[in-house]
């Protein structure tokens, strides 16, 4: 793949695993409040979108005191067990030091909030490696919309021609195109490449084949 200057990552799922923890987090919350039961892949396949956004698939509207409520204890459980489950991704961190020893911008562009965001990224040992993040607190709209790659970009002052966006969901590979720049995908996602409905530019294993 051709060489960029400024590399936008997705979190979960591309920097991290966190699937499993995320399926174990929504059959919780989804029995406490709505004592409801889905199969694993139907809470998988919202995996990307915002909290709120995931919770209203499977819960139906939500007034904001009723979000604020779930979300609350949905996090609290999920801070409580996040050791058990999270796993960083092998070539995540020796990918980025590449990048950065060769002068890369940096920044991730999630749907996860900056709490368990820093935690996360803190505990996988790759907080450093990023100059800018953007979660749905920064922007109005978010992924598959373009703005909060826009964002990013604007803040790392970064221009499109030299810019990619990496990540694991259809979600990630939408926003980078809204946004009219080259994406990457990740093939450990749990999305096949084949059923994107949007083509990314290019499909990687493991962060080090952006340094390749």
């Amino acid at each position: 793949m051709r060489d960029y200057t400024y590399y936008l990552f997705d979190a979960d799922g591309t920097l991290f695993d966190t699937t499993e923890l995320i399926y174990q987090c929504f059959v919780y919350s989804l029995d406490k409040f709505g004592n409801i039961k889905k199969p694993k892949e139907e809470i998988i396949k919202s995996i990307g979108r915002t909290l709120r956004s995931q919770f209203e698939i499977h819960l139906g509207p939500l007034s904001d005191e009723q979000y604020d409520e779930i979300q609350k204890e949905h996090m609290r459980f999920q801070l409580s067990i996040y050791k058990d489950y999270l796993k960083s991704f092998p070539g995540v961190t020796p990918g980025l030091a590449t990048l950065k020893k060769r002068n890369k911008r940096l920044a991730i562009v999630t749907s996860r909030k900056i709490n368990s965001l820093s935690v996360f990224l803190k505990e996988t040992e790759i907080f450093d490696y990023f100059e800018v993040i953007i979660t749905p607190d920064e922007t109005e709209k978010h992924k598959p919309e373009p703005e909060p790659a826009l964002k990013a970009m604007s803040l790392l002052g970064a221009v499109s021609e030299q810019s990619i966006f990496i990540g694991d969901s259809l979600f990630d590979i939408q926003c980078g195109k809204n946004a009219g720049i080259d994406t990457a995908f990740m093939t450990y996602s749990k999305t096949k490449s084949d059923q994107l409905e949007v083509k990314p530019t290019y499909l990687i294993k493991s962060l080090e084949d952006l340094c390749v």
